[in-house]
């Protein structure tokens, strides 16, 4: 029962400014669940990070509350930090069939499995965790089994949209549950939470069916080329529909890149992607077939680096290479940052003779405009909260919510790591949670920090002096040195008269050390660091790194 004077809690720790590493926690009472739990890609500045991750500091603290994770879909951005949370947190997760499948890949991957308590669960069925009762929503989205949540609190009820769009003609399951959702709506919806990530898009999102049609025409006029395509991995249905116009035309599909050959496996055991007998064929059989009847699905559609597209563009991989006449179309568009990177490989492969396809073989995977308009219509909720998307996308929606007649006091923009406290009679944000995101880098996490990745920033842009002097321990006497050694700052053989005149600027500061019986350490490294700063910033307008190293004799 819906009590008015109750409160819950709402806390993102993740997904919100930025797209990606999706985690919210709600709370009420003793009991908080999380829906979601993604993971983010590094930017540009964060210098050798593989992962970005949640810091779920105020769930550990809270360990003893937390009832379970609800998931609304496969996708990295929303399962991808499962491993990392789950070795801190037992916590029972509940899915869908396909997303399980998905997760249980990556619990096999860190050994996870045994410990870790999952409830596969049905579109339109209802759970309940202590004060929550969650009924999972059928949604389209670009990868199958997606849902939509509706989240019955004592407070009131909050409709999570998760990450969707309204597809009439899906490749696989039905379209959207909009009558449970004007149901649920009758009922009276607290607070909405909606997918802002196509906020500035007018109009609807193209149904995914249409990139089937258009790998169609591609395929018809191929001729004698090889086919090439790049997508991700997760996006199910994309994949479905390049086997089936393959099948159609009568060639053999190779599957590259290793999250890729998982994806697909997994949903072909779930039966999620239907695929002819004698349609895959392995790497080492490609050359038993001509050209005309070859057809590869790869990974790497964002220019990564290590993916199977740039491996073959760079000529890296050790089994395919572009050659002229190849045919490569990127069915995905550039997550915003990866601009550049996918340009390069674009670059590249007309360079070794390929034709390239990057526009018209991709739709979105979220809601445009009209959609979104949909959804409020239906749920009427009396709050909203714009979630995932950048701040941009965030005050966008806030101006939708505007147009379609909510006061401004009902929309509340919140940040990661913001608690809001919301009731029938309104909101507030009511405190602050650790909300820092963590990073990756191999097998340490949260290891490298701000301090760690302003140095290599400093590193990367400027480079590193190193001072080398040997002293004698009682006197203080320079006994070697001092040696100046640069990486990365500028080349030694072509600039002897700077590194030169730095030395004397290091022996002077040491002789004004000595006069003034300083002995101890980390003063004369700070004396050092100081005048050659000084004289190098002087010289050459540069600051690089400059690390003094004392040996003691």
């Amino acid at each position: 029962m819906q009590n008015n004077k109750a409160k819950v809690k709402i806390i993102p720790l993740g997904g919100l400014e930025q797209i990606g590493m999706n985690i919210t926690a709600f709370e009420y009472g003793d009991t908080i669940i999380v829906v979601d739990c993604g993971l983010a890609f590094p930017d540009d500045e964060m210098l050798g990070i593989d992962l970005v991750i949640p810091d779920v500091t105020y769930l550990k603290e809270n360990a003893a509350k937390i009832k379970g994770i609800v998931i609304t879909h496969g996708h990295e951005d929303h399962i991808g930090s499962l491993p990392y949370v789950l070795k801190e947190l037992n916590i029972p997760i509940y899915a869908t069939k396909l997303t399980m499948g998905l997760i249980e890949n990556k619990l096999k991957e860190h050994n996870l499995m045994k410990t870790t308590k999952r409830k596969v669960v049905k579109q339109g069925q209802i759970i309940t965790l202590n004060d929550f009762r969650v009924e999972f929503i059928r949604t389209n989205h670009s990868i199958a089994d997606a849902v939509s949540l509706a989240i019955y609190s004592p407070a009131g009820i909050i409709v999570h949209t998760g990450d969707f769009k309204i597809d009439y003609t899906p490749v696989f399951g039905e379209v959207a549950d909009l009558q449970r959702l004007s149901e649920i709506g009758k009922k009276g919806v607290l607070a909405l939470m909606c997918d802002s990530t196509n906020i500035e898009r007018p109009g609807f999102t193209m149904s995914e069916s249409t990139v089937g049609k258009v790998f169609d025409n591609i395929f018809a006029e191929a001729g004698k080329s090889r086919i090439i395509v790049a997508t991700f991995a997760s996006n199910v249905d994309r994949v479905q529909q390049v086997i089936s116009s393959a099948v159609k035309y009568k060639r053999k599909v190779v599957i590259e890149g290793r999250s890729m050959v998982n994806v697909v496996n997994t949903a072909t055991e779930l039966g999620y992607i239907t695929i002819p007998a004698n349609t895959v064929i392995e790497l080492e059989e490609m050359k038993n077939y001509p050209d005309e009847q070859i057809t590869i699905i790869s990974t790497g559609s964002q220019g990564e680096p290590m993916a199977a597209l740039s491996r073959m563009a760079m000529n890296l991989h050790k089994k395919i290479s572009i050659k002229p006449g190849d045919l490569v179309i990127f069915s995905s568009s550039p997550i915003p940052g990866n601009e550049k990177t996918v340009s390069k490989i674009i670059n590249e492969l007309y360079r070794r003779g390929a034709k390239v396809i990057h526009e018209d073989a991709h739709v979105s995977g979220h809601a445009c405009q009209e959609e979104i308009k949909i959804i409020h219509a239906l749920v009427k909720p009396k709050f909203l909260i714009p979630v995932h998307g950048e701040y941009r996308h965030l005050i966008k929606h806030k101006e939708l919510g505007r147009s379609l007649g909510m006061p401004k006091e009902n929309i509340f923009i919140i940040s990661n790591g913001d608690v809001l406290e919301l009731g029938d009679e309104g909101g507030a944000v009511a405190g602050k949670v650790p909300a820092e995101p963590i990073l990756v880098d191999g097998l340490g996490v949260g290891d490298v920090g701000n301090i760690v990745l302003r140095d290599r920033q400093l590193l990367s842009k400027n480079g590193l002096i190193i001072i080398v002097v040997t002293l004698q321990r009682q006197s203080g006497i320079v006994l070697a040195g001092p040696d100046i050694i640069s990486r990365g700052f500028v080349y030694v053989r072509e600039s002897e008269n700077l590194i030169e005149e730095a030395r004397k600027v290091v022996c002077n500061a040491l002789e004004s050390c000595q006069n003034k019986k300083i002995t101890d350490w980390s003063k004369i490294k700070a004396v050092l660091k100081d005048s050659l700063s000084d004289f190098i910033w002087k010289q050459t307008k540069r600051n690089p790194m400059i690390l003094p190293i004392i040996m003691e004799v």
